[in-house]
């Protein structure tokens, strides 16, 4: 039984809350048990504050309506939920507890809302995961993950076994400490870095919105679901869910709603030390509509009650913010940064199971909540049959968009599709790769049904329009061009969203190359979640001239050929070009980068774009035997260099073959037969060129070649002063190729 003190502080805290909204309509509190005080948590002082700041603010207007209480029938009698909002509780404290390692404070907190989505609002199919028409979710504070993991296991999915909850965190599990869509059917994104996920959310609402407004027919509504998030004070302290979240209120995502968690406790103890900003009227200057949810810890009817309000919001997204006590139900950890990231400990364990009068033993579901849980299997079996009825009805009247639909669906790409790729000739006009990109985004877009994509404002200059299309826009959402204004951030983690959401979306996104640095955590997450989406990068290198050492990408090339399950082009021509993009569009799960020049180029021979499948390849080559005098190594823009000083060293009598390594990751997919013949383990005359850091360029050229680059930051100059200042020249080249001989 909670002590006078417990409630008090539980109170306060509450108070605070409401006294963030301007309001003193307090409500009911939420129903708690077992909050123990402590000094450093609340002092009386603090308290003081707190209610000085309520009265402080009675007299101003209420920013955020809360839920109203309607009658809502809930699925069930109030019993089977709380032992079902309990059962959600102690899987994730148990399993928490067996690793020694996890957070389980954040399940203990929204067991409620949580068990609202799943049991009762929610559609999906447990035993076929990848059902088109489900329901999405995202757990964007994802190391709450025991949350996602019980409700899987009393859904019903297959992947998510007891067993497997009393393996989390561990080798081989497909429990592992944050979700990893990747390894748990059911799990629809990789979330863990904070913010990221609900910038997930966002394109998954968005392809929804997108698939919708180009499908559905006023008799047949094929594309119709939601996308839901959970996310907490931590996400929302990082910026991408700011840039992120503006552009689903600008874009009107109304099938988008967001769970904030506003348990007011982070890491480092409560909010107050660096959170204190409204966030209900940040969203609402976003374009969102804001609900408040004052009991999350008991309130089952108003977390109903907001989702329906939520879902008759059409034309904007809904954030559900719902106050609730973090490790809900431990008597002395409860409401504490100790409940976040640590397993309770064995006599925490005990006090709380006494403390909600939970007398099973660890991992035990009890029988009548598996039997309150098992109808989802039937009832997602028969969702998915409506739909599949309903979807075969559709193909028979509108056979070309059912086509289109069902290659989005299945990401089968239509038959053909690489031929409408360009090709070129030596004789074929020079241009910069990035306009050569543009070029073959829009033969694409009118083959690969599912392409779409844009730039973070500098559309213009990326040159990644679309032209055959306009812009995705809140009244226009059938549309492929995406305007992500700069939010380099955002933008890539929305195109996350938007490739996980069928296999057959293949978005793209743009920026210049050295802002990757401003996205490179959600290029991260497009690796390891097995994200395909094409990164266009333009200005690529000191070749962008004058914009100088701030736009000028070093290391950045090198930095992404040590990402794991990454894709690093750089093409030399527009043939290599049209290659780099016929591979990214096949790598469903695996992204791809590719950096383009600015600068003017020429169509080099011997470029091909079956070469570019291999990574690395020869261009020109006048030796026999396998045994050229010396190999030239070169990417991008200096590939010319490097077939220019061939030329000039075969003038002198020596034989040179010249090597595009257009792709490190591919080449080292190739057998070590091919790999020989490109680069014969005998010739140790190598040199390469590139205009970036010289960083990895070792393993190709071995111990006795040379590498030419830059390793130093760039200048402001044209292009050829800086080429020139920097080495990167024919000169350059030949002299280093001279020095074996």
């Amino acid at each position: 039984m909670a002590s006078t003190s417990s409630l008090a502080l539980s109170q306060a805290l509450l108070a605070r809350a409401i006294s963030h909204h301007g309001s003193d309509q307090r409500g009911s509190l939420p129903a708690f048990t077992g909050l123990k005080s402590t000094g450093s948590r609340a002092s009386v002082s603090s308290r003081r504050r707190i209610a000085q700041s309520m009265n402080k603010n009675r007299s101003l207007r209420p920013l955020v309506r809360a839920a109203a209480v309607e009658t809502v029938e809930p699925t069930t009698d109030s019993s089977i939920v709380d032992k079902s909002v309990n059962s959600i509780r102690f899987l994730a404290i148990d399993a928490v507890e067996k690793a020694k390692s996890g957070h389980p404070g954040l399940p203990m907190g929204c067991a409620p809302m949580a068990h609202i989505l799943y049991d009762e609002v929610m559609r999906y199919n447990p035993k076929n995961p990848y059902w088109f028409n489900r329901d999405r979710f995202v757990l964007s504070a994802g190391h709450g993950c025991m949350l996602l993991y019980a409700l899987l296991h009393l859904a019903g999915y297959d992947s998510v076994q007891e067993e497997d909850l009393k393996q989390f965190r561990q080798w081989g599990s497909k429990t592992p400490g944050h979700p990893e869509n990747f390894e748990t059917p059911g799990i629809e994104v990789t979330t863990g870095p904070l913010g990221q996920g609900i910038a997930n959310a966002v394109g998954l609402a968005l392809a929804e919105k997108h698939l919708a407004a180009r499908f559905n027919k006023p008799d047949a509504e094929v594309v119709d679901h939601y996308t839901y998030a959970i996310l907490g004070d931590g996400c929302q302290m990082e910026g991408i869910s700011n840039e992120a979240c503006s552009l689903a209120g600008h874009w009107g995502l109304g099938k988008l709603i967001a769970f904030y968690d506003d348990n007011h406790i982070s890491i480092d103890g409560d909010t107050e030390i660096a959170f204190t900003e409204n966030v209900d009227q940040r969203f609402e200057a976003l374009g969102w509509h804001v609900i408040w949810v004052k009991n999350g810890n008991t309130g089952y009817d108003e977390i109903r009650a907001a989702i329906k309000e939520a879902k008759a919001v059409t034309d904007k997204p809904t954030l559900i913010k719902v106050t609730t006590t973090i490790g809900y139900g431990s008597p002395n950890k409860a409401n504490s940064y100790s409940v976040h990231g640590a397993a309770l400990g064995e006599k925490e364990v005990e006090a709380t199971r006494n403390n909600l009068g939970w007398p099973y033993e660890p991992f035990q579901v009890p029988d009548d909540v598996k039997s309150h849980w098992s109808r989802h299997t039937p009832e997602g079996a028969t969702l998915e049959s409506d739909w599949s009825a309903k979807f075969a009805a559709y193909e028979k009247k509108y056979p070309e968009e059912a086509a289109e639909l069902k290659s989005i669906i299945t990401g089968e790409l239509p038959a053909g599709w690489e031929k409408a790729l360009p090709t070129y000739t030596p004789e074929s006009p020079g241009d910069a790769t990035r306009n050569l990109s543009q070029q073959c985004l829009n033969a694409l877009a009118k083959v690969v049904p599912g392409f779409l994509g844009g730039s973070a404002d500098l559309a213009s200059s990326n040159m990644t329009l679309l032209k055959a299309f306009g812009d995705f826009q809140k009244a226009t959402p059938e549309e492929r061009n995406l305007r992500f204004g700069v939010r380099e951030h955002g933008m890539g983690a929305i195109s996350n969203g938007i490739a996980l959401h069928s296999p057959g979306l293949i978005p793209y996104c743009a920026t210049f190359f050295v802002f990757t640095d401003y996205m490179r955590g959600a290029m991260r997450i497009s690796a390891l979640s097995e994200a395909g989406v094409i990164y266009v990068m333009t200005h690529d290198s000191i070749g962008l001239g004058e914009d100088g050492p701030t736009h000028q990408p070093i290391e950045h090339i090198a930095s992404f050929r040590a990402m794991p399950n990454t894709l690093m082009f750089r093409p030399a021509d527009g043939n290599e070009t049209a290659g780099a993009y016929k591979i990214a569009v096949t790598k469903r799960k695996t992204p791809s980068i590719l950096a383009l020049s600015r600068q003017k180029l020429p169509q080099l021979p011997g470029t091909s774009i079956e070469g570019v499948e291999k990574g690395g390849y020869t261009i020109s080559d006048d030796s026999s035997g396998n045994k050229p005098d010396v190999i030239l190594i070169g990417t991008g823009s200096e590939l010319e260099i490097a077939a220019q000083a061939a030329e000039v060293l075969r003038k002198e009598g020596k034989t040179v073959r010249v090597v595009s390594f257009v792709c490190w990751e591919l080449f080292d997919e190739q057998s070590d037969e091919y790999k020989e013949s490109v680069l014969p383990s005998d010739v140790s005359a190598r040199v390469s060129i590139e205009a970036a850091s010289t960083f990895g360029w070792g393993k190709i050229v071995g111990g006795k070649g040379k590498s030419i680059g830059i390793n130093s930051f760039g200048a402001s100059a044209p292009a050829p002063i800086l080429y020139k200042e920097f080495g990167i020249t024919v000169e350059a080249v030949v002299d280093a190729a001279k020095s074996f001989f």
